[in-house]
């Protein structure tokens, strides 16, 4: 089995991620941080879905995104509840050039690992607008990375994977659903209570309300 790094949040994307490439044969590595974030729900859910998929290995990676802020996600400043998701603003959640932090983290470890294959769960459809979510910049990284590795230059091309990019989240729900992953143990919420019950207003949560519904499935999420 050909192994590839999973970048997992615990959310429903990169869950469904991880459930795609197992079922494409890869050996999986997940990957996934603790970044300065304003809660640890979503750690918890990464080890659970790893868990229950069978991950090779889960490595948590510890960085401060703290240190510069600039998100409601590493900052104290409030998380936007019921905010229209017609608006073309790109809202105060976003963390500036997360994916592109993350996404290097996942580098060096596939060139340890002898891994050509990255797998990250975004998407340009159902999300908050976000500049790191669309297939351009997923084109862009790819090329850096097969700029800039050891593994690239010496003949081991690196791919980035986004299965996803141009799924509605509905879409990505009815497949992930149709590959056993149970989404009971994702977490979707920028803002859980100190019980980890998710908000039900902000973005990701409206976002991941609405999907359930047009998938037709049942949402597991427990909310306040």
């Amino acid at each position: 089995m050909n192994p590839a790094v999973v970048l997992l949040s615990g959310g429903i994307d990169s869950s469904t991620c991880v459930a795609i490439a197992k079922q494409q044969g890869f050996a999986v590595y997940a990957m996934t941080f603790r970044y300065g974030q304003r809660h640890g729900v979503e750690l918890r859910a990464a080890k659970k879905v790893a868990d229950a998929l069978g991950v090779g290995e889960l490595k948590t990676v510890d960085i401060d995104l703290r240190t510069f802020g600039g998100s409601s996600l590493t900052s104290d400043t409030g998380v936007p509840r019921n905010r229209s998701l017609d608006r073309d603003e790109i809202p105060n959640t976003y963390v500036p050039a997360r994916n592109t932090i993350f996404l290097s983290f996942a580098l060096g470890w596939a060139e340890v690992l002898g891994c050509r294959d990255i797998f990250i769960g975004v998407n340009a459809i159902d999300y908050s607008g976000y500049p790191d979510c669309r297939p351009e910049f997923i084109s862009a990284f790819e090329a850096v990375a097969n700029l800039a590795t050891k593994a690239a230059v010496t003949g081991s091309r690196m791919k980035i994977h986004a299965p996803l990019i141009n799924l509605t989240k509905a879409q990505t729900i009815r497949l992930g659903a149709g590959l056993g992953l149970d989404y009971g143990l994702t977490h979707s919420c920028y803002d859980p209570d100190g019980e980890g019950r998710a908000c039900g207003a902000c973005d990701s949560c409206v976002i991941r309300r609405r999907a359930f519904t047009e998938a037709g499935i049942t949402d597991p999420t427990v909310y306040v």
